[in-house]
């Protein structure tokens, strides 16, 4: 039997922090990305692809304003279902590519169920779109009214509620589509934020994060692994100090205690371990952390057992011994 893992593709694999992000830049980008996924279902994996948009969505929020005098600006939750299917495209083309088309990739349209009463709102913390100079930040927050916000020394974002989700509408279908043997890119860019409503269900200004929505999706669909892509090989505790160590193979309470100490930041691999600690919780068997060029070889151990890349995050020491 065929296992099932939920891949959780940043917004960044497609756009780079250099680059413009045009439509060329994206697709090669892309296209590495596909070469990666590939090689999971090759090994032998069921394949549902979580991306985000945050840099997609932010600027195609900045063409909306610009051209405001010609055509009606639509909202970010709009804009999140433009970029969902743009990126969910680019992701399938390529899929068929690297398959030389044996791959059945189906991008899903999908709807994220938030609550407005969760506290996200009041304290907007994603940060959407492209680096801005300070000038640039004080003007569009001057004349747009939004937030923005210094982004880890790199530069001004826009920045926007990012509220936890509560349930994925297509999820039924989507494990429906993935039995039958189609890779599927669902929950991109986190999923269309979404809020119930008398009549169905309303659209809801915000980006869900894409860790959280890997998550959400790999427990409603039943799957056993989920990979949370990054740029670094492992998580490290003491980062960036003289005593940085990479973790392995940890438990969930490991994980929990370090986030308590302040290992893992909020802007960093804070999502990341949260959605992990979430997931095996939830009855998830194992979380990978590592990049994607080395997703598939850290889903399989050495010859004598030992983990060969990544980081490794199960529920507890008893589990340890029989994962992966």
């Amino acid at each position: 039997m065929r296992r099932t893992a939920v891949v959780a593709l940043g917004g960044n694999a497609f756009t780079r922090e250099w680059q413009r992000g045009t439509y060329a830049e994206q697709a090669s980008n892309a296209l590495a990305m596909a070469h990666s996924v590939y090689a999971l279902i090759r090994g032998g994996w069921n394949i549902a692809i979580v991306h985000g948009n945050g840099p997609q969505v932010g600027s195609l929020a900045i063409q909306q304003e610009e051209s405001a005098a010609l055509v009606p600006a639509q909202p970010l939750f709009a804009l999140g279902a433009m970029t969902e299917a743009q990126l969910g495209s680019m992701i399938a083309l390529s899929l068929r590519h690297v398959s030389r088309g044996q791959v059945e990739a189906v991008a899903v349209v999908t709807h994220t169920v938030v609550s407005m009463e969760d506290p996200a709102f009041l304290k907007p913390t994603k940060p959407i779109g492209p680096f801005l100079t300070a000038e640039q930040a004080k003007e569009l927050a001057d004349t747009r009214g939004w937030t923005i916000a210094e982004d880890s020394g790199r530069g001004y974002r826009r920045i926007v509620p990012s509220p936890k989700p509560v349930s994925i509408i297509e999820s039924a279908a989507i494990r429906s589509l993935i039995a039958s043997g189609a890779v599927v890119i669902a929950a991109g860019g986190g999923g269309i934020p979404v809020a119930a409503a008398e009549d169905g269900y309303v659209g809801v200004d915000a980006v869900v994060d894409k860790d959280y929505a890997a998550e959400q999706l790999g427990t409603s669909i039943g799957a056993d692994t989920l990979i949370l892509v990054t740029g670094v090989e492992q998580v490290q505790l003491n980062f960036g100090t003289p005593q940085q160590r990479p973790l392995d193979l940890i438990t969930s309470a490991e994980a929990e205690r370090w986030l308590a100490d302040g290992q893992f930041p909020e802007g960093s691999m804070g999502p990341k371990v949260h959605a992990a600690i979430r997931f095996l919780k939830n009855g998830g068997r194992r979380v990978v952390i590592t990049t994607p060029e080395l997703a598939a070889e850290a889903l399989e151990p050495a010859a004598d057992g030992t983990l060969r890349v990544g980081t490794t995050i199960v529920l507890s020491d008893s589990l340890a011994a029989a994962n992966p």
